[in-house]
């Protein structure tokens, strides 16, 4: 008896968890909707037979007390009787009465009637007694009573059990209809939602893993491409970028503790050593500017991260606004001449005017300057060190491109390079801590653009690529103005 006891205690817990689903809710809403319809449709259905069978028996009343009167008129009293008597014994005849002017019987198939009921002419519902039922009223009928002139009174009527045991048929029908309807509709309702909850606790099973360390995990998709199948894709697509930005948080983790230990030991170094050797003021103040500068480029390093993340962010968006991007390019190749021309390098400019974008006038211009230092730096040792700068629109884009002459970038290393810290080693040698790319990468996210580092041939050919904004044409001016 143990054993069984959790499936026991388990069994309601499994029903509570299916009625709280939202699938159920849903479900039995779209039930009691549905059962509301159905209740109408058969009530109004019930309503029109009803009133269908009324009018036939209204019908067929009118008629034979139209006939009768003729009789009457044509053949007075016994006329009319004769042919009332002969009609009340007919199989399945109508009801008939004719009485006196004093309500005395006369003739007819109608034994007992309410007191008072042959007083008011008209057409009305009631009780009656046929011949063998003596006074008990246990019949209803349809009838009308019509004055004859001399003061007979007719009645004739047509008995409602057939009508009612149509109603009769129509009401179980409709009792069992919406019995059927509830109980496949519930029965539905609890299939549709244990489906559901069987996707969603599979979801949530591996979302515990997930939480749990493993951002491996990746959810079920059923293949059905239905709102969960939509759900668990975005949910997939959004574990897939925490995991490319967890991976990135320790590769920045590892590269900063392998490119940054480098500088501050050396900051450490050089101080101890004028502590050491340091006897004059000359000395130590050799010693603090060193150190003063080796901090400064500390400093920048950490900045340049911390500008990285906020483009990632989109920190800086509430920022942004329309601005020429070319005229930006040549002001920050302006600022650059004398660095290439002290370097010898020769700085051309090919920049289309009308390059309106929409974004950080600030960011792009440092994107630019980030790009042209990279040029000037590795493009100087080239046969004839040439940087070309160049600003046009192509399609839908605005493209900022600096291209030089020197060694270029592998293709297989073009995708790595854009990462925080990674250097290639032809550039170890060189100042720098391998963040300006990244920086340029991060500017081109943030303004949905892309960055594109192409062979230039040689050297590298690196693409700043905006969306252009495009204005309205101003209105015409009317004719005469």
């Amino acid at each position: 008896m143990s054993a069984r006891a959790p499936v026991a205690e388990g069994v309601p817990a499994r029903l509570g968890t299916l009625f709280r689903t939202t699938a159920f809710k849903l479900s039995l809403a779209y039930l009691l909707v549905f059962a509301a319809f159905a209740f109408f449709a058969l009530g109004y259905v019930a309503w029109n037979a009803r009133q269908v069978l009324d009018d036939q028996i209204v019908s067929t009343i009118e008629a034979e007390i139209s006939g009768l009167s003729e009789q009457y008129a044509a053949g007075g009293i016994r006329r009319l009787v004769s042919v009332v008597e002969r009609r009340a014994r007919e199989p399945g005849a109508s009801l008939y009465l004719v009485t006196t002017p004093a309500g005395e019987h006369v003739v007819g198939n109608v034994e007992s009637l309410p007191p008072g009921l042959l007083a008011e002419p008209g057409q009305t519902e009631t009780a009656y007694g046929r011949g063998t039922d003596g006074d008990r009223l246990d019949h209803r009928a349809i009838v009308r009573i019509f004055t004859l002139p001399g003061g007979f009174r007719l009645l004739v009527g047509r008995d409602v059990e057939e009508r009612d045991r149509l109603r009769a048929v129509i009401a179980r029908a409709f009792a069992w209809s919406l019995m059927l309807v509830v109980g496949l509709g519930f029965v539905g309702s609890l299939f549709i939602a244990q489906r559901v909850l069987k996707r969603v606790d599979a979801m949530t099973e591996i979302t515990r893993g997930i939480m749990a360390g493993d951002l491996d995990g990746r959810l079920t998709l059923a293949g059905t491409g239905d709102e969960l199948d939509r759900l668990a894709q975005n949910l997939n697509a959004m574990l897939d970028r925490i995991g490319e930005l967890m991976q990135g948080l320790r590769e920045v983790s590892d590269n900063i503790a392998h490119d940054l230990k480098t500088p501050l030991t050396r900051l450490r170094n050089k101080a101890d050593e004028a502590l050491r050797t340091g006897h004059d003021a000359e000395t130590l103040r050799a010693a603090l500017e060193a150190n003063i500068e080796e901090s400064d480029n500390l400093i920048r390093v950490f900045n340049a991260l911390l500008m990285i993340a906020r483009l990632e962010a989109g920190g800086t968006r509430e920022t942004l606004a329309d601005f020429d991007a070319g005229a930006v390019a040549l002001e920050v190749a302006e600022l650059y001449e004398a660095v290439a021309e002290e370097r010898g390098v020769a700085l051309r400019t090919d920049i289309a005017s009308g390059l309106t974008v929409h974004g950080s006038r600030e960011l792009i211009g440092q994107a630019v300057a980030n790009l042209i230092d990279n040029a000037l730096k590795y493009g100087a040792e080239a046969a004839e060190p040439t940087v070309t700068i160049e600003a046009r629109r192509v399609g839908e884009a605005v493209r900022l491109t600096v291209s030089d002459r020197g060694p270029g970038i592998p293709q297989a290393e073009r995708g790595r390079v854009l990462e925080r810290f990674v250097r290639l080693e032809t550039a170890r040698s060189r100042p720098g801590f391998g963040l300006g790319l990244s920086l340029v990468n991060a500017v081109a996210r943030l303004h949905q653009g892309a960055f594109l580092l192409e062979d230039n041939g040689p050297g590298l050919r690196a693409t700043l690529a905006l969306p252009a904004r495009v204005h309205p044409a101003p209105p015409e001016a009317p004719d005469g103005l």
